[in-house]
């Protein structure tokens, strides 16, 4: 416990002091978000505020992380995978940052290179998760063996690429109005910290031995988020960029998968995944029927052009994160008094 309390607490103090200085650091480059053409109009005053924040939630999670073995010295090969994939990520996300802001524009990479770097990874991650980490490649929802149906190796693969890749566009969409991200990210990761301590004292039941190291970037990932919220939060001082959201929600996957939390994903990051629903379904509506389900997609600014203030679609959609994380908490800890009641 004292270990997951450096973690998050080193990572929120890092994340709250080094914000502030990285904000000045890129006012004085003038190094500003570029708003999307197409976007809602109200977001125009946004215009120049500064973004790439992305850079100090990595940082000071991985900081986080190291500190939090100054009470548990052990790190794992799944601990140290899921951190190199958080830092790839936000590498990946950085150059896309960067591009975009050199080119003045809000396009850094383009299409076939952004998705090229999330196979990449999630390639990689994969690989190595199954080569490396040995983790298990059985279908899993709260625990390896439920419903525990073998994939194989190539199998797991294939669907730890797809998660990977799905979850990082999907924060990447949801990354659209102040706070909304990192509120709804600490959420999330605030479970998975809960529930990999959970697995790391019932080890019989869950046969899980890095579940605490996991629990250690996920309770850093809470700490780093919290910090940057408070100079994200409406109106936002600074912005996350993709350099924050597809590093969080790459590792948000890769923790599930890691954890053995595959299809309890869909319940943990519930907003996520409906913010990239959204965007499918309006893809495919128009393209199919031309026409339009939402005003606009991801669904955030569906209800920002119905009329609701920024503030209101921020706080709602946090009260909705919130509660999917806590329903995959309640039904990850009923699952386990049904074993501990059977065992």
């Amino acid at each position: 416990m004292l270990s997951l309390m450096e973690s998050g607490g080193a990572a929120f103090l890092i994340a709250l002091f080094a914000t502030p200085l990285f904000i000045r650091f890129l006012h004085r480059r003038s190094m500003g978000q570029r708003i999307r053409e197409d976007g809602p109009e109200t977001h125009r005053a946004k215009e120049g505020t500064p973004t790439m924040g992305g850079v100090v939630i990595v940082a000071a999670a991985l900081i986080g992380y190291v500190v939090g073995h100054w009470s548990y010295h052990t790190f794992t090969r799944a601990g140290v995978l899921v951190a190199a994939t958080l830092l790839v990520s936000g590498l990946l996300g950085f150059t896309d940052d960067y591009l975009g802001i050199r080119n003045a524009r809000n396009l850094g990479l383009n299409k076939r290179g952004k998705f090229g770097g999330q196979l990449a990874i999630g390639l990689t991650f994969a690989v190595l998760a199954v080569f490396w980490v040995h983790t298990k490649t059985t279908l899993s929802f709260t625990r390896a063996n439920l419903p525990g149906w073998h994939l194989g190796s190539a199998g797991w693969m294939l669907l730890a690429i797809f998660i990977l890749v799905a979850t990082s566009n999907a924060v990447n969409f949801t990354d659209g109005l102040d706070g909304l991200a990192a509120g709804s990210s600490t959420f999330c990761f605030a479970v998975l910290s809960i529930i990999g301590y959970w697995q790391f004292r019932h080890f019989p039941l869950y046969h899980l031995p890095p579940a605490l190291d996991l629990g250690l970037i996920a309770v850093a990932l809470v700490g780093a988020c919290l910090g940057f919220l408070w100079w994200n939060a409406a109106p936002a001082k600074i912005y996350m960029g993709d350099t924050g959201s597809l590093a969080i929600g790459t590792t948000l996957g890769a923790l599930c998968l890691l954890m053995n939390l595959d299809l309890l994903l869909l319940v943990i990051g519930g907003l996520f995944v409906v913010e990239a629903a959204s965007v499918v379904l309006q893809i495919v509506s128009f393209r199919v029927f031309r026409r339009r389900i939402f005003r606009m997609a991801p669904i955030h600014h569906h209800f920002e052009l119905r009329g609701w203030p920024e503030t209101t679609v921020i706080i709602r959609f946090w009260i909705l994160s919130g509660l999917l994380a806590a329903l995959g908490l309640g039904i990850f800890y009923g699952d386990f008094l049904k074993i501990a009641k059977v065992g």
